[in-house]
């Protein structure tokens, strides 16, 4: 059974919801317009007949598939909001039918071009219909792609009897892009013995691996004087901001610069003037050690610089962002086993590659409900070249529902 067309029309019409999250939002959910997606998904299952669906003051929507047969209490989970790193206003979604291998170009940014040669997966993918955005926003398959799968998953286990499975808990979170997707109320609410974040990307990929993450946030205040009198006087807080940037190992250490299992240092934002500037950096890296040391580079530099402007005050304050769910996940893989049985029944050949990245997941793992992370067919995410095969969202949808029912018979 092909679930091809219910999935493209899912995406395309939830893909055209603004629901794009905000970092610096002190909010919950972060922009009310996640709420927007928010309660059209609770309608939705209401309609489909779903159990316990909920809209949480947390801004989940929570809801029950109820079980046909004894089995494993299992979470499905998808993000609704978009990243915050590109224009995610005014999506329209399109589909480019039976792809014929060549170069896409977009009606609303000519000049724009996602090229096969580029982009060896989509050379996979001719004859497959493609989505992309029209040239100008990204897409937001990540995540809509998950919310799409699961959300057919589900009625097709609603409106159809006799198939087999145990209790199936949904979830669809706010602000996963922004590191702030599970609430710790979350675990005790969803109840499940374990879950999946539909959240990755080509066919087949079964991650349980993610980065560990800390973010950091540097404060540099200089000596504030009218220029016109700042001889011996001024400490030009830009300056050193821009000193401590420049003295990060750019060369070695950065996103732009790493692959597989390298972490990085990647500032991401600075903002100030003269008198105060502060400068946002993530630390990613797949061992403790490793992270440990990159923040403790970022504190060598700090203390550096201040070191040689002593009228200057620099701070440097690191928190915990989340932890590779390897760690945890290792312990007991049955979670993980039971997708890579699931894969190949339906005939897909598992791989497992760590995520250069994190997902709900890494802290729900973190928080006692293992999690891992499975495939959409979503690409390029973050930016306006983003775009899924249809027929990859058929696969993964497949494979959930066989996922499901093979874990009835552990």
């Amino acid at each position: 059974m092909s679930f091809a067309r219910e999935v493209e029309d899912r995406l395309v019409r939830y893909a055209a919801i603004d629901s794009q999250s905000d970092a610096d939002s002190t909010s919950q959910p972060s922009t009310a317009i996640q709420l927007d997606m928010m309660t059209l998904l609770r309608d939705e299952l209401l309609q489909m007949g779903a159990q316990d669906v909920q809209l949480t003051d947390y801004g989940v929507v929570l809801a029950t598939v109820p079980a046909t047969v004894d089995g494993p209490t299992i979470g499905l989970l998808a993000h609704v909001d978009t990243a915050p790193q590109f224009n995610a206003t005014g999506v329209k979604p399109r589909v480019v039918r039976g792809y014929n291998g060549g170069d896409i170009t977009y009606p609303d940014n000519p000049d724009l071009i996602l090229s096969p040669a580029e982009y060896p997966y989509l050379a996979r993918k001719v004859g497959e219909d493609i989505i992309t955005a029209s040239g100008t926003t990204l897409l937001g398959a990540d995540d809509k792609a998950g919310v799409s799968i699961i959300m057919t998953a589900a009625h097709h286990l609603l409106t159809t009897p006799g198939l087999k499975h145990g209790k199936i808990r949904l979830a669809f979170t706010p602000d996963e892009e922004i590191g702030k997707g599970v609430d710790a109320r979350l675990p005790a609410d969803l109840a499940a013995d374990f879950a999946y974040t539909f959240d990755g990307g080509a066919v087949g990929e079964i991650e349980y691996e993610s980065f560990s993450a800390d973010g950091v946030q540097i404060v540099v205040k200089g000596v504030s004087i009218h220029p016109g009198q700042a001889k011996d006087k001024m400490v030009n807080a830009v300056h050193l901001a821009a000193k401590i940037v420049q003295t990060l190992p750019q060369a070695t250490m950065t996103p732009e610069v790493t692959e597989d299992r390298e972490g990085f240092i990647h500032v991401t934002e600075m903002t100030g003037g003269s008198s105060e500037m502060r400068i946002t950096l993530i630390l990613r890296d797949f061992e403790l050690d490793g992270l440990e040391a990159k923040g403790a580079l970022v504190r060598k530099i700090c203390d550096a610089v201040a070191a040689g402007e002593p009228r200057a005050s620099i701070t440097c304050t690191i928190r915990p962002q989340y932890r590779n769910m390897r760690y945890w996940l290792e312990k007991d893989m049955t979670p993980v086993e039971l997708a890579r049985t699931a894969a190949r029944a339906v005939g897909i050949e598992p791989v497992s590659v760590p995520i250069r990245g994190g997902t709900d997941g890494s802290r729900l793992t973190e928080m006692g409900v293992p999690t891992p992370n499975l495939f959409t067919g979503m690409q390029n995410i973050h930016g306006p070249l983003e775009w899924v095969s249809v027929q990859d969202m058929d696969r993964a949808t497949q494979f959930c529902l066989a996922l499901l029912e093979g874990a009835t018979a552990r």
